[in-house]
């Protein structure tokens, strides 16, 4: 059943890791520029992590959108992630040890 879980959540991961990769690479060239809270790239991240692919990129698609000059930002944060889930330090997901030995 854990090999299911990894499936399931492979392309969720596929997604995060080039997030990843621009956070720690090409974020930081930009320096604080996003209007929200948290910022754009950190959204898109947690949403993934949380939500899946397919919530995630039409919720990031809006949220950068929205992120411009003319609105006023704010704080945006993104629902937890369910029970099943666990996100490890490097932000990949994974499903979670239910203590179960077989």
């Amino acid at each position: 059943m854990r090999g299911l879980y990894f499936l399931v959540l492979l392309p969720r991961n596929i997604l995060i890791a080039p997030v990843l990769i621009w956070r720690k690479a090409i974020s930081p060239l930009y320096g604080d520029v996003c209007r929200y809270y948290p910022s754009c790239s950190s959204y898109g991240l947690q949403s993934l992590q949380r939500l899946g692919a397919i919530r995630a990129i039409p919720l990031t698609a809006w949220r950068v959108l929205r992120c411009n000059p003319w609105s006023s930002g704010g704080v945006d944060e993104v629902r937890d992630a369910p029970a099943w889930i666990s996100i490890s330090q490097l932000g990949f997901v994974s499903p979670v040890n239910s203590g179960k030995k077989r």
